[in-house]
């Protein structure tokens, strides 16, 4: 378990007793202490100060923890003179101080560590027997991170842009399918709210448009914008969770006939609710959940993860080759199926429903590569899998990377 924050805030001491505490009652085979500090250097004078580091570990030890391993970070590996100083005013053994050097890519970080040893003292703090550890796949991700052979733009319309951290999981993602790609997947961060001032067009460089998830009324213009621009051009687009909803917006405005088509979130009573607050589902485990406009937000949100059915033959069928997968859900409002008939007649596939038939994943079939998801795929993806959808994504930016930029008419 991770216990953030700095030692010594009030509001970590809860979670430190509690580890100090689980650790007596498990046994101190059975348990390690890591902790985490900051060596600061000096620049000016090239001296680095182990004297934070000291003084954390003694607010540590004070409340009855001390640690086993130190990892120290710091801009440049750790002098010998330093980590014995930092190994005696801590009480930590020396080999077990490590330097956390600052990295150009952070999967080089596994291997530094395992030169450090650190996994050799894990393992013999637990009494394990293994041996060497096997880092050839881990390698390959590294190789195909630090070389890529291809690049690609894809544009991320969102209305957190200022801060791109609040999209760190679907950047990952996309990093991770750029590794199975061997790809460099460049993000331009795009605020929805500028789109809905300059118009799509501010879009045409980009290979591929991704609208992501959110909340509130602010900037659903740009992103329903950013969906017709996607469609119309044949630009590879997905949406997940508000990018599903979004194109299902913009789909039923100008292909359904639906012309007042919006999400009750956004819009009270608008003409057509294709987009609305279910009052009831039942959970895998087989338990009701009723919500209404009322309920609290979090307590109202369909989260966790769900089986999904997969459509034969439509194009997300083919991209993770089964027909049932399992994803994770962050969400309040769904697709009305009210509607469904007539978003299916006027050509929109519905190639994932959950258990429960809600709506989960459209894609249009005559379009190269317009797929939106309910759920969140990015929760699942990892350095060396990555996620199925991702890496067909990316695939599908590179082929449209040789077209040439789509300008609209004004």
């Amino acid at each position: 378990m991770e216990i953030g924050g700095t030692v010594g805030d009030i509001e970590s001491l809860p979670f430190l007793e509690a580890i100090r505490q689980m650790r007596i009652e498990t046994g101190k085979d059975n348990a390690l202490f890591l902790h985490l500090t900051l060596v600061p250097e000096v620049a000016t004078a090239g001296e680095i100060k182990t004297k934070p580091t000291q003084h954390s570990v003694k607010e540590l030890r004070s409340i009855g923890i001390q640690p086993d391993i130190l990892l120290c970070r710091t801009r440049q590996p750790l002098a010998e003179d330093a980590r014995r100083k930092i190994a005696l005013f801590t009480n930590v053994e020396e080999h077990a101080v490590i330097s956390g050097v600052d990295v150009d890519n952070i999967y080089r970080i596994p291997r530094l560590y395992l030169q450090e040893k650190i996994d050799r003292i894990v393992t013999d703090q637990f009494g394990i027997e293994a041996g060497p550890a096997d880092m050839s796949e881990w390698d390959r991700v590294l190789a195909n991170s630090s070389c890529p052979e291809r690049e690609t733009t894809v544009a991320m319309v969102g209305k957190y842009v200022s801060l791109t951290e609040s999209y760190k999981s679907l950047t990952e993602a996309l990093r991770h399918a750029g590794i199975h790609t061997r790809t460099r997947v460049n993000i331009d961060y795009i605020d929805s709210g500028e789109i809905e001032q300059k118009g799509a067009d501010i879009l045409s460089h980009a290979d591929a448009i991704l609208v992501p998830g959110g909340f509130g009324e602010r900037g659903i213009e740009g992103m329903v914008m950013a969906a017709g621009y996607a469609r119309r051009n044949n630009i590879p687009y997905l949406g997940i969770c508000l990018g599903m909803q979004v194109a299902t917006i913009e789909y039923a405005r100008n292909m359904a006939g639906l012309e007042r088509a919006h999400s009750t979130e956004f819009e009270r009573h608008p003409g057509h609710p294709v987009i609305a607050l279910i009052t009831e589902w039942v959970n895998d485990d087989g338990a009701l959940q009723v919500r209404n406009e009322h309920t609290d937000l979090g307590g109202s949100m369909r989260l966790g993860a769900q089986d999904i059915h997969l459509k034969k033959g439509s194009r997300y069928h083919r991209i993770c080759r089964s027909e049932v997968i399992r994803e994770r859900h962050r969400h309040r409002y769904e697709f009305n199926n009210t509607y469904m008939k007539r978003f299916q007649d006027s050509g929109l596939v519905f190639s994932g429903l959950s258990a429960n038939g809600l709506v989960e994943v459209i894609e249009l079939p005559d379009h190269p590569w317009f797929i939106a998801c309910q759920f969140h795929p990015e929760f699942t993806s990892t350095p060396r899998d990555g996620h199925p959808m991702f890496t067909d994504y990316i695939n599908a930016a590179l082929n449209n990377g040789r077209r040439p930029p789509a300008h609209e008419p004004a």
